[in-house]
């Protein structure tokens, strides 16, 4: 019983790894880069 638990843990631990490499390689990870302008009041006194 402790050894299918144990092969399933396993297999669910490299599927998720594997999952998440290819879509770090294959997904679109990048942001979209914009300027963004804002004015800013200052009080000095």
């Amino acid at each position: 019983m402790k050894k299918a638990v144990f092969r399933l843990v396993l297999f669910l631990v490299v599927a998720g790894a594997s999952g998440l490499i290819g879509f770090a390689y294959l997904g679109d990870l990048e942001p979209e880069q914009r300027i963004t302008r804002q004015p800013v009041m200052l009080d000095v006194d």
